[in-house]
């Protein structure tokens, strides 16, 4: 039987330092970084262990995985140290996701409520329009039930499917995070989308209404199929990875992300909102760099073992 860890405990900020840091802690030897992070806390006088965050004396880089051994951290055994930084109040991601879709829900129900009192008949009058007047396009209708599919599937997703490798987040990081979507998807998009006489105030679809519609539920029922690959790749509470093995994963990195595209691409297609092409260009963004981490991710945990990707999100150009 391996013996226990005995390591030295370093505050990582020495101007803002844990002023109760316990000056070393013993561990079992098949302690995880997340029992680790506990016993700290605990010698410490933290109540909520999420908040230490530990890393390696060696590179400085944090022990992200919380089911990793820490006897097979080569820089902590090496050094007989752990260096400890509080990371400050934290919130389970699964409430973070849950918030950042909200938004959208929110202003896409709340919008239409008060559209009488947001927009005037004309340029520089301040004069309200009722209802009767200038009524919701079914077009426009269409568009509010495409947004709330979404967004609701997005909460299910979260809710009941989604496997989340790291407990938590720092708390603070929840308005920035959530702006993305409760601003771009949420107010930019509802505000354009329902505003009277724009490319959206339309009552006949029109054939290429018709392929918009069939390209989000196309990316809709592709991306919910990924997401439910992707979550049975990993046991309830684990951090390990897997090879995905499901529609789109023969083309590129991440299949959820270019499902997610083409849905959007077809709301697009029938809401003729640059809002839209805002919110999905700046979405585009964030995805490629979370698939292209992924496929760095694959590349170096499985080795020969996974087929190396072109193309991360978007084959022949991303």
């Amino acid at each position: 039987m391996a013996a226990n860890l005995s390591l030295k405990l370093t505050n990582r900020v020495p101007k803002k330092p844990i002023k109760k840091l316990a000056p070393s802690v013993d561990l079992p030897s098949d302690a995880t970084v997340e029992d680790a992070k506990k016993i700290v806390a605990r010698a410490s006088g933290f109540t909520d262990f999420n908040r230490i965050g530990l890393f390696s004396p060696a590179d400085g880089k944090i022990l992200k995985d919380r089911k990793a051994l820490i006897r097979n951290e080569e820089g902590v055994v090496k050094a007989g140290e752990l260096v400890v930084k509080d990371l400050g109040p934290q919130v389970a991601w699964r409430t973070v996701f849950v918030i950042e879709y909200f938004g959208p829900i929110l202003f896409h129900a709340f919008i239409p409520l008060v559209r009488p009192y947001l927009y005037s008949i004309a340029p520089g009058q301040f004069k309200y329009i009722s209802e009767a007047e200038t009524p919701i396009t079914k077009i426009q209708w269409l568009l509010f039930a495409l947004f709330h599919i979404h967004f609701l599937k997005r909460e299910y997703e979260t809710l009941f499917v989604h496997k989340f490798s790291a407990n938590t987040m720092p708390a603070r990081n929840i308005v920035r995070n959530s702006a993305f979507y409760w601003i771009m998807a949420g107010l930019l998009c509802a505000l354009d989308i329902y505003a009277p006489g724009n490319l959206s105030a339309r009552d006949e679809l029109v054939p290429l209404d018709y392929v918009g519609l069939a390209l989000f539920a196309f990316g809709e029922v592709c991306n919910w199929i990924v997401h439910q690959h992707l979550a049975s790749l990993r046991k309830p509470g684990g951090t390990e990875k897997g090879i995905p093995n499901c529609i789109g994963s023969n083309l590129v990195t991440s299949p959820n992300y270019m499902f997610e595209v083409t849905a959007w691409l077809g709301v697009i297609m029938i809401s003729r909102s640059w809002a839209v092409v805002v919110f999905i260009c700046t979405g585009i963004i964030y995805m490629r760099d979370w698939s292209r981490g992924k496929e760095k991710a694959l590349r170096k945990e499985f080795g020969d073992r996974y087929k190396k990707k072109r193309y991360t999100m978007l084959p022949g150009l991303i």
